[in-house]
């Protein structure tokens, strides 16, 4: 499982930025990108956003992989 931002949904509020306590996001030309190698992804950005830009992807969760 892995936190996306869909860059055409974010609005560049910074709501997630200011509520990650790992300072994983920022702002790259008024979008917000996910730093993964500090993410915690215990998805307390995701109601943060006015936008819904973020959310779980949960891939293959419960699947067998094939």
């Amino acid at each position: 499982m892995k936190i996306i931002v869909d860059s055409s949904e974010c609005c560049g509020s910074g709501e997630c930025i200011k509520i990650c306590p790992e300072k994983a996001l920022s702002l790259v030309d008024g979008v917000a990108v996910l730093d993964e190698s500090r993410c915690d992804f215990d998805g307390i950005c995701i109601p943060a956003c006015p936008n819904s830009a973020i959310s779980f992807d949960e891939g293959d969760v419960g699947g067998c992989g094939f």
